[in-house]
């Protein structure tokens, strides 16, 4: 989240809000008039908008996912196979944060959030920055959405 400051005329105050409300998801807009009183000042606080819907439930997710021993298998072999410090396919890292999603998932069940929470968070952060930088979204939700689509597709 982040405030914007725009100082302008007082006939663009329309169309630049306007055009905010489009570019960013945006909260109210405060106005004030300058100190010489021939401009508008207008304060916004913004974010960026959410990656698109929708967002399927981990049950959909993974209806077509392969056991997790048998992932937990793939994710090694993949990794074991390449040379240090390779850059791997979007696949690899759509399959490995999806099954360390679906191992937090099951954690969750147990008790408090722990490391599996906040390792499925990380590799869920690190696949939506390879897509799409600078979206703000919840990163597990996007991973199931997009192995929802990837499973469907291959």
């Amino acid at each position: 989240m982040f405030e914007i400051r725009i100082i302008c005329d007082p006939a663009d105050t329309d169309r630049l809000t306007a055009a905010l409300s489009g570019a960013f998801a945006t909260g109210a807009v405060r106005q004030y008039p300058t100190r010489d009183t021939k401009r508008t000042r207008l304060y916004v606080t913004a974010d960026h908008r959410p990656a698109p819907g929708p967002w399927p439930t981990p049950d959909e997710a993974y209806a077509l996912a392969p056991n997790i021993v048998s992932e937990i298998g793939w994710t090694a072999r993949v990794l074991a196979a390449a040379e240090c410090f390779t850059e791997l396919e979007r696949d690899y890292y759509l399959r490995k944060a999806a099954l360390l999603d679906r191992i937090a998932l099951l954690d969750e069940t147990d008790g408090p959030h722990g490391d599996v929470t906040e390792t499925a968070e990380a590799a869920a952060l690190h696949l939506l920055d390879m897509d799409q930088p600078g979206v703000i979204c919840d990163p597990r939700a996007y991973v199931r959405q997009q192995y929802a689509h990837w499973a469907t597709h291959h």
